[in-house]
């Protein structure tokens, strides 16, 4: 095989797995080429709040007072009698080596951050952003945005809110800087297409094949290779293995057009020989693996990314959106315009500090304790209209002018995109049902369905009750022209399944063996329920270690 280039670690995604484990690597004498797809370097991890719960007993939590441990911390994300208000356990199905790695080496990440330039925002860590972080002590902490430019404007932040804003690049840049002066070679718009092994399924692990501008290209590592691919939500037909439900109509995936989670990584590996794992958390009812827009009238409407007209990726996101702040200011209907469940209903919830109070470890009582309330907005809107095939369609927010001036919105670009048909309005009920004609509407919307069901809604406002789904009090009719219809479709976020790995990373294949040479960590890797940024980064420091010491 002829190789392109050749280093000793080959790191491929240079997100909050790869950078931390590029750095490690290199500052440890190996050298280090870290290969992206995209042309600018952090993953989903750049595009988030910054909210990272790394705990067990850090510097910041005992300057606070608050009594962490290893030990503690291992506790909570293994207490099997966590669970939610829909039955579903947060920490039941983690692997309990996976875990233990993380627990053991949390805090010395939080630390390793710190010397590695990231600031965080100067408070007491709290619950803020906490997704499946343990229930006993608050670990959630908060990278500060300082100078660096924000990927979703393009514009540093307020330099009043600079230190106390949150934000996922206050984090990646400054691990960037550190990587270029750590000597990391980082190769920008690399995909990986394929892992060479020595034999297809058998032997150690050669070096990976990239494509860049259409030439394959190989490159060899001398002792490991680390994939920090970033997930597979992105990949519709590896995500609907473990829900058949999400079909292509999900199409904003949470922290695209900024990196995608195509399951690049997972395939490959699979080629060659590796297991899938954790496969249970992936379908678990709690937490993000798909959310409730908080946005409405554009593509990518997750509730915490709102892309703007200075953000570099703005011309793929194409509008902003329309934030929505009070959802009794809309109803959102399906396909045939039929409303389908209180327009209020969150997503599904997760365990956070202080969620179950009062708390008794590993006791059945905290089970016991928990009043049974699910959250279905999310399954009522994937349920679709009664048709034989999968995915429940898009799900439009219908609303009129007086809507528009309650919430202060303006409903024009950049704030929607009609022209990619994720938005419409019309002088008329029956208009706007006619006018709704997108890829992804694969049957007409009725013009008179949609009449009757605000109508009926109308009714409920005037009673103040919502006969049909209960939602509180309905407030207002819709009523006044303009009308208007607005892409409200779920969101797919958390990938919570993946390769199998060990503690020290390894990925296992499908007889439980090392497959030698090669490592994985965060939304790649399966075994571990947790959402964030903390678990990828702590495996990232996990793979860059172990790739050198044992490669």
């Amino acid at each position: 095989m002829k190789w392109y280039q050749k280093a000793d670690v080959i790191v491929v995604g240079a997100g909050a797995v790869g950078l931390p484990a590029a750095i490690v690597a290199r500052e440890a004498g190996a050298s280090v080429i870290l290969v992206e797809a995209e042309s600018d370097i952090g993953g989903h991890a750049i595009t988030s709040g910054g909210n990272i719960p790394l705990g067990g007993g850090t510097s910041v939590q005992k300057k606070y007072g608050i009594d962490d441990s290893p030990e503690l911390l291992f506790r909570d994300l293994t207490d099997w009698s966590i669970v939610e208000p829909n039955g579903s356990a947060d920490y039941r199905y983690n692997d309990r080596e996976i875990v233990r790695a993380f627990a053991d080496n949390s805090a010395a990440t939080f630390e390793w951050l710190v010397a590695h330039g990231v600031v965080f925002v100067d408070s007491a860590p709290d619950a803020r952003g906490g997704n499946a972080v343990g229930n006993s002590v608050p670990r959630e902490m908060h990278a500060a945005a300082m100078g660096w430019p924000l990927v979703q404007t393009g514009k540093p932040a307020d330099p009043a809110v600079a230190a106390t804003t949150s934000t996922g690049n206050g984090l990646m840049r400054p691990l960037e800087a550190a990587a270029s002066t750590a000597g990391v070679q980082i190769l920008l718009e690399h995909r990986m297409t394929a892992i060479h092994r020595e034999d297809s399924t058998s032997g150690r692990v050669l070096g990976i094949a990239v494509t860049r501008r259409g030439k394959v290209r190989n490159i060899r590592a001398r002792k490991a290779v680390i994939l920090a691919t970033g997930g597979s939500q992105g990949n519709v037909e590896f995500r609907r293995m473990f829900d058949p439900r999400l079909t292509e109509e999900y199409c904003g995936l949470a922290g695209m057009p900024w990196s995608d989670q195509d399951a690049s990584g997972e395939l490959a590996a699979m080629a060659v020989g590796a297991s899938l794992w954790g496969l249970a958390n992936q379908v678990a009812e709690f937490g993000w693996p798909v959310t409730k827009p908080g946005l409405i009238g554009c593509r990518y409407n997750y509730v915490n990314l709102q892309w703007m007209p200075g953000s570099p990726v703005f011309h793929k996101a194409r509008a902003s959106g329309l934030r929505v702040k009070d959802w009794q200011n809309a109803i959102l209907v399906n396909m045939l315009g039929r409303r389908f469940y209180d327009e209020t209903g969150p997503h599904f919830s997760s365990n956070n500090y202080h969620s179950v109070d009062p708390y008794e470890p590993l006791s059945y009582r905290n089970a016991q304790n928990v009043r049974y309330a699910p959250n279905n907005w999310l399954n009522a809107a994937l349920a679709g209209i009664g048709e034989t095939r999968n995915g429940g369609g898009p799900i439009w927010a219908v609303f009129d002018a007086a809507a528009v001036e309650r919430e202060a919105w303006d409903p024009q670009p950049p704030n929607v995109d009609a022209a990619a048909g994720f938005f419409f309005s019309a002088n008329t009920l029956e208009e706007l049902a006619n006018a709704i004609v997108m890829p992804y509407q694969r049957v007409p919307m009725p013009g008179h369905d949609l009449q009757t069901t605000v109508a009926r809604y109308n009714a409920f406002v005037e009673t103040g009750v919502d006969a049909d789904f209960g939602k509180p009090t309905p407030l207002y009719k819709i009523d006044m022209p303009p009308f208007y219809a607005a892409w409200a479709t779920p969101v797919i976020h958390d990938s919570r399944a993946g390769l199998r790995i060990d503690e020290k990373c390894h990925v296992i294949d499908l007889h439980g063996e090392v497959i030698p040479g090669l490592y994985c960590g965060g939304e790649s890797a399966g075994g571990f329920s947790q959402h964030g940024l903390a678990r990828a980064l702590c495996q990232g420091l996990i793979c860059g270690r172990s790739a050198v010491n044992e490669g």
